[in-house]
């Protein structure tokens, strides 16, 4: 194996696994989200707020592991 089919390899894992505890995270805060917004309709302009709140740390974790990748990949 060379250096780069390492480096290839090395990104898509660094990637893969990054991004699975994020998007199970999404999906946890939306699920929840839309339970509570179920429960409680009055409440919506409250909790959407702070559900793409969640989405977007969540995401920013996600983007983190793509610059890590792209660190592997071309360094």
């Amino acid at each position: 194996m060379d250096l780069q089919s390492a480096r290839d390899i090395g990104m898509a894992i660094a990637v893969g696994l990054g991004v699975i505890g994020p998007g199970i995270g999404i999906g946890i805060v939306v699920g929840h989200a839309l339970e509570a917004i179920g429960r409680n309709p009055e409440a919506q302009g409250r909790i959407v707020p702070l559900m793409f709140l969640g989405i977007v740390f969540a995401e920013a974790l996600a983007i983190f592991a793509l610059v890590i990748g792209f660190i592997i990949k071309f360094t």
